[in-house]
């Protein structure tokens, strides 16, 4: 059976092609009955409107570019999840690209996107300093939002979880359940993420220990990584490792079980982002928990003020509040040395920075 066209609709509902267009549009108001009866011929009809003669009468496709710097990142695919569903609300598909971390490959994506005519972009930076200039002039041509990434000031609008208030729960959190020799685990280069963490531990962890800011560890956020820096900083015994996203936790965990540490007993492990992971790990991760929902709802919120409204305006950066969930990795720290303590090196009470090779 041939497409249902509007005329079919049409001669269905007993209106003019005029009136369909409308009903179906959403364009004006029309009578409460025109617009049933439209509906339900359309509905019986199974009419679906032609998204490419729209797009060439509109000058708008109906379409967000999505780019993304690693979707085997668990956290990722969650947010595409809820931003498909909040443009989809919208009446916008997505095209998503991943670009592997990779700046220049994310340049290639953005102009591909460009150039399939999207109405708007939403990308996930993958380093800030890096990515600005493609970012930036994308955001000339059709409106973007940055999305728990930055690329600097002014650049976009952006919506992220507060990075600084989310370390601050995690070190608030170990001070309470007796932890002092903190360590961080986190990942080196200028993604807006990782330094922000970085920063926000190096700032409040003095509050713990003079030296805990200098105890940093940095690779990047996979789970090998964790396990890799669990044997750089392990020799020093910390009895806090705060790493800078789930993954790392996770790996973390991995390589200390293997040790033969007592978690969270002898040592307390601390993720960011709640990924589903980190609930089903052995022992279960205490993180910072981003509210995913609410980021794609603002991002999708800060587009379609953009395409309402055009380019005017000043950017906006719109912060969320994190969540702390405690889970087995952190409970409070026991008085008594463990045997494991006892055996300690000499002299391995300080820890290093250390960066992976």
């Amino acid at each position: 059976m041939a497409d249902a066209t509007l005329k079919d609709v049409a001669r269905a509902s007993g209106c003019s092609v005029a009136t369909v267009s409308r009903v179906l549009a959403g364009t004006r108001p029309v009578g409460a009955e025109t617009a049933h009866r439209v509906r339900a011929a359309a509905e019986a009809l199974g009419y679906r409107p032609n998204q490419a003669a729209r797009a060439l009468r509109s000058r708008a496709t109906g379409t967000v570019g999505l780019v993304l710097p690693q979707i085997t990142n668990p956290f990722y695919p969650a947010l595409v999840r809820e931003l498909t569903h909040a443009l989809h609300a919208d009446g916008r598909a997505v095209l998503l690209a991943d670009c592997d971390d990779d700046p220049a490959a994310e340049a290639e994506h953005i102009a591909d996107l460009l150039g399939r005519r999207v109405d708007a972009l939403l990308v996930i930076p993958a380093d800030e300093e890096r990515s600005r200039a493609a970012v930036a002039a994308a955001a000339a041509r059709v409106p973007l939002v940055l999305m728990d990434r930055g690329c600097g000031p002014g650049v976009a609008d952006s919506v992220a979880v507060d990075n600084t208030a989310g370390m601050a729960l995690v070190l608030d959190h170990l001070a309470a359940t007796g932890r002092r020799t903190v360590c961080f685990i986190g990942a080196e280069g200028t993604a807006s993420a990782a330094a922000e963490r970085r920063g926000a531990y190096a700032a409040g962890s003095r509050a713990l220990d003079p030296g805990a800011p200098e105890r940093v560890a940095l690779g990047d956020f996979s789970v090998e990584w964790g396990r890799a820096a669990v044997d750089r900083v392990w020799p020093a015994r910390p009895d806090a490792l705060v790493c800078a996203n789930d993954l790392i936790a996770i790996g973390a965990l991995q390589r200390l079980h293997r040790l033969g540490a007592d978690v969270p007993g002898e040592v307390a492990v601390t993720g960011f982002d709640d990924i589903p992971m980190a609930a089903l790990s052995a022992p279960g991760v205490t993180t910072v928990r981003q509210p995913v929902a609410q980021l794609a709802a603002e991002a999708a919120r800060l587009l379609a003020q953009r395409l309402a409204g055009g380019e005017a305006g000043p950017r906006r950066a719109i912060r969320l509040a994190p969540e702390l969930v405690v889970r087995e990795s952190s409970a409070p720290k026991r008085s008594a040395r463990t045997p494991a303590q006892q055996c300690a090196p000499p002299g391995s009470g300080q820890l290093s920075a250390v960066r992976a090779r």
